[in-house]
């Protein structure tokens, strides 16, 4: 068995959610979950089917993000995976417990805009992920400033009220 770490390719605005399912049926039943949550979302998704003729299958709205979510599935190549990218002005907290609630979807790796790498474990059968480093490692530990400037940013951004 090999260990390879593979980064996801995208511009550093783009949130992702990566995840693994069970059945072709992933790929249609993850797009009417996002349509139905938000309307007018602007998304991509390609799905790594693991059996039968195993191709990327992939459904989406919006050209650009298909397109990253294709490249970034074959790049990983892992059996059963899926990767959803969210248009610009779209985030994971809006999305993400429609995702897990599709009855296909088995597991969420992460949902992040943050710089990320995907362990992947090569056999001689295929690929599986092993886990993802999303962002950086931590650089210390929140005082009173970092405290007030986090419940603002909440605030200020809409997702707390006063």
């Amino acid at each position: 068995m090999e260990i390879q770490s593979v980064k996801v390719e995208k511009p550093e605005e783009i949130n992702f959610i990566l995840g693994q399912s069970h059945f072709i049926k992933t790929v249609e039943d993850i797009h009417e979950a996002l349509v139905a949550s938000v309307p007018g979302i602007k998304f991509g998704l390609a799905f790594c089917e693991a059996s039968g003729k195993c191709l990327i299958r992939w459904s989406g709205t919006d050209e650009a993000m298909i397109e990253l979510a294709k490249k970034n599935a074959q790049a990983i190549g892992a059996g059963h995976s899926f990767i959803l990218f969210l248009g610009t002005g779209f985030y994971p907290v809006n999305v993400l417990n429609a995702v897990k609630n599709v009855p296909e979807v088995a597991r969420v790796f992460c949902a992040t805009a943050n710089p990320a790498e995907v362990l992947v474990a090569q056999t001689e059968q295929g690929r599986g992920i092993l886990g993802v480093v999303d962002g950086f490692s931590p650089k210390g530990i929140e005082d009173e400033e970092g405290i007030a400037w986090r419940k603002d940013f909440l605030r200020m951004i809409g997702y707390k009220i006063k």
